[in-house]
């Protein structure tokens, strides 16, 4: 298993999933086709054996076909037996409750992933 990195576009994140367990998403996710974008990105995490994960969780903007594909991958995470400690830190801008009320709701949906909600100024 190798490591996995996907560069950003206006529409869809970065990825940087580490085979050490560093998991990163940023940017925006509104790909034309979610099903497509994600189900390696799922793939890849179905695979993954690391005994802690830390998954930061950026996102200016998500649309709702990448909001279920987001939960199905941390709910991938979640399942993962090989994966002994998960963390999620979900990054949201101050005043973004939407995005924050968003990742509230994905950690009801899990039953081992610990949330650190973060929250970051606008850049200027």
């Amino acid at each position: 298993m190798e490591s996995l990195t996907i560069t950003g576009t206006n529409c869809t994140p970065h990825v940087s999933f580490n085979i050490n367990g560093r998991l990163s998403f940023e940017g925006r996710s509104l790909p034309e086709n979610a099903e497509q974008f994600y189900k390696p990105l799922q793939q890849w995490l179905i695979n993954l054996s690391a005994e802690k994960v830390t998954f930061d969780i950026n996102l200016e903007y998500f649309n709702s076909a990448s909001s279920k594909k987001i939960l199905d991958l941390l709910k991938t995470l979640d399942a993962n037996s090989r994966v002994k400690n998960l963390q999620v830190n979900w990054h949201y801008e101050d005043g973004d409750d939407d995005t924050l009320e968003a990742g509230q709701i994905f950690e009801e949906f899990m039953n081992r992933a610990v949330f650190r909600f973060l929250v970051f100024e606008e850049a200027a």
